[in-house]
C-alpha cells in the first residue's frame, strides 16, 4: 500500500491494519521456529482468521456511529427549523391580531368623535331655537298690515270706495240712493259740468257726478279724498257730506237739492 494512502485512514482504519500485521509477524515467527509441527502451523492460520474479522467489524461499528451521530443533527437541524417557523407564525399572528384591534380602536374612537360631534351640533341648534323662541315671546309680531282694497275705475267702483270712505266718516248714504242722484245729476259722467243754470249765471257751475258748486265741495270736502272736484270719489263724498247735513242723508234727495 502506498503511504499517502495509508495517511487517509482514520484511526479505526489504524487499528485494524496493525492488528492484521500482528497476526502477519506472529505467524512468520511460527514458521521460522525449528520442530514446530503442524499443529503450530494451525494455530497460527487460526489466529490471523480471527483478527481479519475483528479489524473489519471494528470498521462497520465506527461507520455506523458516524452515520446515527450525521442522522440525529439532521433531526436537531429540522426540528429547530420547524421550533422557528411556528415562532415566525406566531409573531405575524399576533403582528396581525395588534393591527386588527388598533384598527378597532381607531373605527370606535371615529364613531365615538362623531357621535360627540351630532349631540354638541344638536344642542347647539336646541340652543339657537330656544333663543328664537324667547325673542319672539319677549318682543311680539307686528300684526300684519290689511291688504290695500282696490276698487274698479268704474261708476260702480267709485260709489263703492265712497261708501267705504263714509262708513269711516260716519256720514250716511247707501249705493242705491247715490247711483239714482248720479244718474239723474250727470248719467255717470265725472267730467260733467252745467253752463246755464242759476249757479253758472253766477260764476259757480255745478261740477262733477253729483254736480257739486265749488265753496259747497270746499266746505264739504272729506280727508282722505282729493281736492279734485271732478275727481269722482271725492265728489260723491264731499256731495254725500252735504247730503247728509241738510236732508240727513243723499237717500232723501230726490232732485235739485
Amino acid at each position: 500500500m502506498p503511504k499517502h494512502a495509508l495517511s487517509r485512514l482514520n484511526r479505526t482504519h489504524k487499528l485494524g491494519v496493525a492488528g492484521v500485521a500482528a497476526a502477519g509477524a506472529a505467524a512468520l515467527i511460527f514458521a521460522a521456529v525449528p520442530g514446530a509441527d503442524a499443529d503450530q502451523g494451525k494455530t497460527q492460520a487460526t489466529a490471523v482468521e480471527n483478527v481479519k474479522p475483528v479489524a473489519f467489524s471494528a470498521v462497520g461499528t465506527a461507520a455506523r456511529a458516524q452515520q446515527a451521530t450525521i442522522a440525529k443533527q439532521a433531526d436537531a437541524s429540522a426540528a429547530k427549523g420547524r421550533a422557528e417557523a411556528a415562532a415566525a407564525a406566531k409573531q405575524a399572528a399576533a403582528k396581525k391580531a395588534a393591527a386588527k384591534k388598533a384598527a378597532a380602536e381607531k373605527a370606535a374612537k371615529a364613531k365615538a368623535a362623531a357621535a360627540a360631534k351630532a349631540k354638541a351640533e344638536k344642542e347647539r341648534k336646541a340652543k339657537q331655537a330656544a333663543s328664537r323662541s324667547a325673542v319672539r315671546t319677549a318682543i311680539p309680531a307686528a300684526a300684519p298690515k290689511p291688504a290695500v282694497k282696490t276698487y274698479p275705475n268704474n261708476l260702480d267702483g267709485w260709489i263703492r270706495e265712497s261708501l267705504d270712505v263714509m262708513a269711516k266718516k260716519g256720514i250716511p248714504g247707501s249705493y242705491n240712493g247715490i247711483y239714482r242722484n248720479i244718474i239723474r245729476e250727470s248719467s255717470g259722467n265725472p267730467m260733467a259740468i252745467n253752463l246755464w243754470d242759476i249757479n253758472a249765471q253766477n260764476g259757480i257751475p255745478s261740477k262733477g257726478l253729483l254736480q257739486v258748486i265749488d265753496p259747497t265741495f270746499k266746505a264739504y270736502h272729506v280727508a282722505g279724498t282729493s281736492w279734485n272736484i271732478y275727481d269722482p270719489v271725492a265728489n260723491i263724498t264731499a256731495a254725500c257730506n252735504y247730503a247728509a247735513d241738510k236732508y240727513g242723508s243723499m237717500d232723501n234727495v230726490n232732485s235739485a237739492y
